[in-house]
């Protein structure tokens, strides 16, 4: 089984909810969280909040430069994700496709990272600490 990140990205701003009932949208997604959770494949996920409320620290200067939100154009931000693990990338699309969202929406599937991706470096000690992290957790 992989990790697998669903990113949720909107092309639109919150002014596109606006005429949603959005209690229907917690609900919609309640279902979905609990879909995940029932099949074995949810290990975490969360929305976020407004860009406008953020910062990004960028590093294209020898000191790191820090904007407040929002920053960038819409559609590379985005709201929300899920972590799930899957058998492959395949199981994992089709779980994107599940989601409750509607037109101007995206989910980015994305492959976590693992052990095997670093196995030139397994005597590193920082992997090795990470290592021990994640089996403490």
């Amino acid at each position: 089984m992989a990790k697998y990140m669903l990113i949720m990205r909107n092309s639109g701003s919150v002014e596109d909810y606006a005429d949603m009932d959005f209690e229907a949208v917690i609900n919609a997604m309640g279902a979905y969280n609990e879909q995940m959770m029932k099949a074995g494949v949810l290990l975490g996920g969360d929305g976020l909040t407004d860009a406008a409320q953020g910062a990004v620290v960028e590093f294209t200067a020898e000191a790191p430069l820090v904007t407040d939100g929002p920053y960038g154009e819409t559609h590379e931000l985005f709201n929300g994700f899920w972590t799930i693990q899957a058998a492959t990338q395949e199981e994992a699309i089709e779980w994107a496709t599940r989601a409750p969202l509607g037109p101007g929406n995206k989910i980015e599937v994305r492959r976590m990272t693992d052990d095997s991706d670093f196995a030139d470096y397994q005597n590193n000690e920082y992997i090795q600490q990470q290592k021990q992290w994640r089996a403490a957790e």
